[in-house]
């Protein structure tokens, strides 16, 4: 069309148009019909810049594939270091109420909720995702960076005496999309292993930070001895989050004092408290990964 070619000539013609500059033209009209839903799809309710963002990711890995499809059960073999991530929006609802609840999303993405299946629609969709610049795209809409180094981004290190206040700080850690090891959601992976050699890399280098919950509990204890003995080395690295309990505050000889921590009042509002660790903590790790 841009060389005015526009039925059967019975001669050879020269087209001079360059196929890229035809290709640029296409994508910008598809542009103005279709970012605002791979938007709002891959921001899904809430921007979380620190976070693995699972739905930015889930658009990419449909763009590449080849039936325009993508299994989230394949995925989580494929990309295990989104497996928190991904497992968060896919098993808990959260996807198929995203494409639900946005009638110009669900007009190109479609979710089969008991076969796990992300399936687009249209096939211009499909064209303007499989040729956008995804970093680019990725830091226009609030995420600047998508690159992980660690499978986890935080590992917790705790009694259990206060294993309550360790799942509630877990589920705080997931609502902001960032993939935390408990050892209680990953009882199935760690069953017929050795526990210390699963442990062990996990605490070395395997998480970004280590947050450790500092009670009167935490130096009884042979796995918070054993856990300990792995990421002490890492304070000097400035990966270890130590939250400091108000009977256990740390003393002048404590490891834990040399660094920045976070204070814990038992008697005062747990919620409150926690939102500020996390956020704190989720600031830390958005810091870590710009650099």
């Amino acid at each position: 069309m841009d060389a005015n070619i526009l039925e059967s000539s019975q001669k050879m013609q020269s087209v001079e148009v360059s196929f890229e500059f035809s290709k640029g033209k296409v994508f910008d009209k598809l542009s103005r019909s279709f970012k605002g839903r791979a938007t709002a799809f891959c921001q899904g309710t809430r921007v979380r810049p620190e976070g693995r963002a699972p739905y930015l990711h889930l658009l990419n890995w449909l763009a590449q594939s080849d039936d325009w499809t993508v299994s989230i059960k394949q995925i989580l073999r494929l990309h295990p270091e989104h497996r928190g991530s991904i497992i968060q929006v896919a098993e808990k609802g959260y996807l198929a109420a995203l494409i639900n609840a946005h009638t110009e999303i669900s007009s190109v993405l479609h979710y089969d909720e008991v076969s796990q299946l992300l399936t687009v629609e249209d096939p211009q969709f499909m064209y303007y995702i499989r040729n956008l610049s995804w970093n680019k795209f990725a830091k226009d809409i609030g995420f600047d960076s998508i690159g992980f180094s660690t499978p986890y981004d935080f590992a917790l290190s705790f009694a259990g005496e206060d294993r309550e206040i360790a799942k509630m700080l877990f589920d705080k850690f997931e609502e902001r999309e960032t993939h935390v090891f408990y050892d209680k959601n990953e009882q199935h992976r760690i069953l017929a292993q050795d526990v210390e050699d699963y442990l062990r890399p996990i605490y070395q280098t395997d998480a970004a930070f280590v947050v450790v919950l500092l009670s009167t509990f935490y130096p009884k204890k042979i796995w918070c001895k054993f856990e300990s003995n792995n990421f002490k080395q890492r304070f000097k690295e400035a990966s270890v989050i130590p939250i400091w309990f108000d009977e256990a505050k740390p003393g002048l000889f404590d490891e834990t004092s040399r660094v920045g921590g976070i204070s814990f009042t038992r008697a005062a509002d747990i919620g409150e408290q926690l939102d500020e660790i996390v956020e704190l903590c989720c600031k830390k790790l958005q810091e870590y990964r710009s650099v």
